[in-house]
């Protein structure tokens, strides 16, 4: 039996705990989709054209949309996936930019992350934002970001989870407390099997200033390694339990693969520096391609503003956050949560926070800055 025939038979029964659109005309490109919505038991509503595949359907359902389909979509639309195959590539990246996908699977490549995707956007469970915080380069404050946004949406009524994605940074947890408070940190967790029930999750994590974070234990041991698939079940249980999920991703190529390609969006953090704005608009290359906001920090060098360092970066300003003298202290103190109140960086918080959901989707290449050497292929590591 064929697997469009498989897929006819399973939308048919209604098969699956919900459904995913599918729409092109490409034989070889609805048989990778099939397989997918298989493996993630779900069933497919195939048709060669827009309209036809969103006839009497729910907005809300998630949409495959292939490469080789050249109706009009409309901007922004919710949980849809641009699908081709390796030759569609170049084809691939040019109609998200066009038609704002966020994001993109090259298949058969993507196919585990596009599982995981679907089920994920089809379980009842809470969804909540998963925003990834990557330094733009050498010291430029990513954890001390994290910290703040964290720290500031707690403190507006948000429920917000902080997690530490850079294993070989020290530890997170010496920027929130002098004194670690008991409860479960990565080596706890990497033991863990199966799923994790997110109310557990959150009851079982330490809190600083309110805000259950996970960290690598600040100790002068080896960093425990965590799997991929228990970094998974964490962020899964994260999402479920909190609105938000904040992660401090670190600059290094573990961070990014395991943390930053589970992230619905990126915060790009920088200095108030040209050189660093370069920096940063090379590392946007080798970083998945969701919404991206620049965070400038600090004091602006001579004839630089934050609006021209992020047009430099190709991606939008989220927001610039001012210098402070007693940042650096208040890291080293335990006592970097306790700035979160300062009026300046509140505003700027809340400013990043309420555009999350508005950024558009990057594109492929920024302007007057060279183009990648390569594409990245999201759900591929």
């Amino acid at each position: 039996m064929g697997m469009r025939q498989e897929m006819v038979e399973a939308e048919a029964s209604g098969a699956g705990e919900g459904t995913v659109l599918c729409v092109t005309g490409d034989p070889l490109l609805l048989d990778e989709c099939g397989r997918v919505a298989a493996v993630a038991g779900i069933a497919l509503r195939a048709a060669p054209t827009l309209g036809e595949a969103m006839q009497g359907a729910d907005d809300g359902v998630p949409l495959l949309l292939g490469a080789d389909v050249g109706d009009g979509l409309p901007r922004n639309r919710p949980d849809t996936v641009l699908v081709g195959r390796e030759h569609d590539r170049g084809r691939l990246w040019e109609r998200a930019a066009d038609l704002g996908v966020e994001h993109v699977a090259e298949l058969p490549e993507a196919s585990g992350w596009l599982v995981e995707f679907l089920g994920r956007r089809l379980s009842q469970a809470n969804d909540g934002l998963v925003v990834g915080v990557i330094g733009g380069c050498g010291g430029a404050g990513a954890s001390t970001t994290a910290v703040l946004l964290a720290v500031a949406a707690s403190a507006r009524g948000d429920s917000v989870l902080l997690v530490d994605g850079d294993r070989l940074g020290g530890g997170l947890e010496l920027c929130l407390s002098e004194d670690r408070p008991s409860g479960l940190a990565w080596p706890d967790l990497a033991a863990a099997s199966g799923r994790i029930h997110p109310p557990q999750l959150e009851a079982a994590l330490p809190r600083a200033y309110g805000v259950p974070y996970v960290s690598w234990p600040a100790s002068p041991g080896s960093a425990t390694s965590v799997g991929p698939e228990a970094i998974g079940r964490v962020l899964e249980a994260g999402r479920s339990a909190f609105g938000s999920v904040v992660i401090d991703v670190g600059r290094g190529k573990e961070g990014i693969e395991d943390f930053g390609w589970a992230s619905d969006r990126l915060l790009l953090v920088v200095p108030g520096r040209l050189r660093a704005a370069v920096a940063a608009a090379q590392l946007l290359h080798e970083i998945p391609p969701v919404p991206t906001g620049l965070v400038v920090r600090g004091r602006l060098g001579e004839g630089v503003d934050a609006e021209r360092l992020a047009e430099a970066v190709g991606c939008p300003l989220a927001a610039h956050l001012p210098e402070l003298r007693a940042i650096g202290m208040a890291a080293e103190e335990g006592r970097l949560p306790e700035l979160a109140r300062h009026r300046a960086l509140r505003r700027a918080a809340t400013s990043i926070l309420e555009g999350l959901v508005p950024w558009p989707p990057r594109s492929s290449s920024s302007p007057g800055l060279p183009a990648p050497r390569h594409a990245r292929v999201e759900g591929t590591r």
